[in-house]
Order: structure tokens, then sequence, then C-alpha cells
């Protein structure tokens, strides 16, 4: 494991390949069989199963409910929404057939031409068309109203360049549909849950985010509206973390899903969706690591707490591992998971660097000494320090450490996030920053998509979101010199 270590590339050197090495070597996952698609490790599985669950616990709590919907789409679906299929036309992947045959020449299998399907079916995208469809049976009144559902699901999109967790052609992640009687529902709707991802994010994974509105021309495919959350990861780069779309009456007239009124009258429904996904994986590690592996806040860590044996010989082996025990125990009893390492065929040099690698929180040692003593080594993951203290009272001052190391490794993102935010004037200003500090750039915008376009083919900075905080404050745009009302959020991105 130590050899491993050191075979990681330095984050300095090489963010892109550190990323890369970190995910693999850390065990969290790994490049398939099939081009673009990911195996998720069982310890990268944990770390998502965490998150889902805390997840899904927020989506009941804001009066939500799970649903299944097909992973095939009738081709047809996608044509009722223009930009939906604009938006989503060159990811798909299509079922054209539904048999394979023995090729005559023995050469292996191939398509039975027989067998090709009425219509086309395409592997799911994104799930708007199947769910209006589906919600033109379930809404005829206003007392079927609101429908508020959310859908934990794979998804396909047939990227042409792919990175491990940030961008898949296929991979996990959970979609919200929901429908309203009136315009305002929906947009509450549309916020409200925003900002439980931005709850989620901030107080889960320890990342701090940036709420605003996507432009037009950055918005979901289909919406009249996008709110993001925009993170900085420790390169510089943006990375979208989650979004919520206010899509108006667009999929209802679409599908024409209509509903009566309480004055008797027809109406169409008003719809929202929003998601996340295995990206936030991706996040987590790139917020926190560091050369000597993963950095993970204590409320995603599979394990919180490791307690390693030192010993010389079985008895004393024996004697400290059931020390080790107890104390477990009473950190089982105060919610922290936890594992006891009493493995003898690998050294203990060899357990921290692993547990180092896998961005455990806490390692709890006892070697002879301590055992006489009543003393216990605890080390944190976060800064890297080491303490000796008495056992007494451990696992209350371990579970209150556990917070401790939660909110400084948030204290420690939300001060690089500051450190790397400029606010600039002048489109050279503009330029110099993205080269040299890369981060976060205020600027004023005109509001037109020419200047956003220039901006981007020019310096592949993107208007990340325009901040739903943002001040008043006049100004000019950098480019074009037209009036501006307030400042918009640029940045490179993933």
């Amino acid at each position: 494991m130590a050899k491993e270590l050191k075979e990681l590339t330095s984050r300095e050197e090489n963010y892109s390949q550190w990323y890369n090495d970190l995910v693999v070597k850390a065990g969290l996952a790994e490049n398939s069989a099939v081009r673009g698609c990911m195996v998720i490790k069982p310890y990268g599985y944990a770390i998502w199963e965490k998150m889902q669950r805390a997840l899904d616990d927020m989506f009941k709590a804001t009066g939500h409910v799970n649903a299944y919907f097909p992973l095939f789409i009738p081709k047809s679906f996608f044509s009722k929404e223009a930009k939906h299929v604009d938006g989503f036309a060159k990811e798909c992947a299509v079922v054209t057939h539904y048999r394979l045959m023995n090729d005559p020449s023995g050469s292996g299998v191939v398509v039975d031409p027989d067998a090709r399907l009425e219509e086309e079916l395409i592997v799911r995208p994104t799930s708007e068309t199947i769910i209006w469809n589906t919600y033109k049976n379930w809404i005829q009144s206003y007392r079927d109203l609101p429908i508020l559902v959310n859908q934990w699901a794979n998804v396909v999109r047939w990227e042409m360049r792919t990175r491990l967790f940030l961008r898949t052609a296929e991979f996990l992640w959970q979609e919200g549909h929901t429908a309203h009687a009136t315009r305002q529902e929906a947009i509450e709707e549309t916020e409200r849950m925003v900002r439980v991802y931005q709850d989620f994010v901030q107080n889960w994974m320890a990342v701090p985010v940036i709420i605003g509105h996507k432009s037009e021309s950055e918005r979901f495919a289909g919406a009249e509206d996008t709110l993001s959350i925009e993170a900085l990861m420790q390169d510089g780069k943006a990375l979208q973390a989650g979004t919520s779309h206010f899509l108006g009456q667009n999929f209802a007239k679409a599908f024409d899903v209509q509903y009566t009124s309480r004055e008797g009258q027809l109406d169409y429904v008003w719809a929202t969706s929003w998601g996340v996904s295995t990206r936030l994986m991706g996040a987590l590690i790139m917020a926190h690591s560091d050369n000597n592996g993963l950095v993970l806040p204590p409320r995603l860590a599979p394990t919180q707490v490791v307690l390693i044996p030192i010993y010389k010989g079985d008895e004393q082996l024996k004697q400290i591992t059931a020390r080790l025990d107890e104390i477990a125990g009473e950190l089982r009893a105060l919610g922290v998971s936890v594992k006891v390492d009493d493995r003898d065929n690998v050294r203990s040099g060899f357990k921290f660097a692993e547990y180092e690698l896998k961005g455990v929180p806490v390692r709890l040692v006892i070697g002879p000494r301590d055992f006489e003593n009543g003393t216990i080594e605890v080390a944190r993951r976060d800064t890297l320090t080491k303490e000796v203290r008495s056992q007494e009272g451990l696992a209350e001052y371990v579970k209150n450490l556990l917070d401790d190391i939660q909110d400084n490794i948030y204290q420690k993102a939300l001060k690089f996030r500051e450190e790397h935010t400029v606010k600039v004037d002048t489109y050279d200003e503009f330029k110099r920053v993205l080269e040299e500090t890369p981060g976060f750039v205020l600027a004023h915008w005109d509001g037109t998509p020419e200047t956003e376009e220039q901006i981007k083919n020019e310096t592949k900075a993107t208007i990340r979101n325009i901040p739903v905080d943002a001040p008043y404050e006049e100004g000019v745009d950098m480019i074009s010199g037209k009036p501006s009302t307030r400042r918009v959020l640029f940045a490179r991105s993933y």
C-alpha cells in the first residue's frame, strides 16, 4: 500500500491524473468492458448509498414519494417537445432490434433482421417524456394534484469523452418529476428542491455552493427556467452539483395533460423536474482530497472510525483487541460507524496508509504502552495530526471530534472558494484571472447570447449561473459596454 501511495500522481503536478489515480486506488470505481461505462466498487457504492439515503429522507420530508418508470422510451415521445429532442438527440442510444441469431457464416451472433422493432426505443437519457405520458392517465381534476414523485434510476447519455463519476455513458441518479395546479406552486417547488440540494451538498458533503439561474442557453432542454448549485473544485474549475427546472406547461401541452379546476375549467398542468447524480461522487473527491488520498466528511464516510492494535505476540493482540472491541461498542451506541482492524497478516504501517488513502476520518490506535497506561492515540485524517489522550470519556470525545472534522472540512473548502472568487470589470482582467488564478469570476453581462458565446469561444469560460442573492449593482458589460444591473458567475467547468 505504501508503494501504491507513492505512485499516486501529485495533485499539483497533474490534477486530472491525480483524480483518476485516486478513484481507482481508493477502490471507488474502475472502467468496465463497455466503453464509457464504469463499475462502482463496494467502497464507492457505500458512499453513494449514504448520499442516497440522506437525500431520500430529505425528499420524503418534503412530501415526495418514490416510483419507477421504464428504461425504454418510444422514439415518437421525443418529437413531441422540440427543445427537449434538440437538447438530447446527439446523446441518445437507440434500440432497433429485439433478437440475435447465429451468424450463418459461423463467426458468432448477429442481429436478426426479421426482429426489427415496429417503433424504435430510446434508452432513457432523462424521463420527462415517459413520465408525462403516464401522468396523462393519472390527472383529471385539481383533486389529483400535486403529484410529487421521485425516481432513483440509471440513465444513458452517449458521451464521447468520459471520466469516472464526472461524465460516463451510463450513470446513476435521482430525478424528481412533479405536477401542479398553478404556475406559482411549480415555481415554489423548483426553488424548494434546489434548496434541498444546497442543504445536502453543504451539510453532508461539506462543499459550499452558489445557487443561481442558468442563462437561457444553459437551461435544461424544454425548461422555462433552471436553477443550479455550483461548486468550486481545488483546481479552480466549477462543477454543477445539481439542477432544478421549472418546466412551465411545455410537457403538459406536449402530452395533453389537462385538469379540471375548482371552477370547472380545463387547464394544462404546471411541471418541474430536478436531479443529482453520481457526479456528486466526483465533487466529493475533488473538493477535499489530497496527495495522501481521500478526505471524506464524516457524515458520508462508510467507516467513520477505524481502531488498530499494535502488539507483539498473540497474547497482546488478544488483550488489546478486546479493549478496542469495548471502545467500538461504546462508539456504535452513539451512532458512529466503526471498524476494528485486527488483521495479523499486514503491518500497522500498511493499515495506516490504507485508511489514509480511503479517507477514514478518525484512526484510534492502542499499543502495549497505551494498554498499560489507559491511553490511546487519536489521529485526524483532515489535518493529519495526532494526539495521545486518556481512554476515559473517549466515545463522547470522538463523537464531538467527528462533528469538528465535518465543520473543518467545510470551512477549508469555503475559504478556498472565497480566495478564488474575483470581481473583474475589464475583459483583459477577466482573461488574466482565468489563466493565473482560476476560480469563480464575477463580472457584468449584458444578457445577450452573442456576448455569452464570444466569451465561451475565446476563453472556454461559461456563465455558471446568475446568483439569486447577487445584489443590484450598476455596471457595463466588459465586451459590449452595454449596461448591466448585477454580476454573473463565470468559470471554466467540468
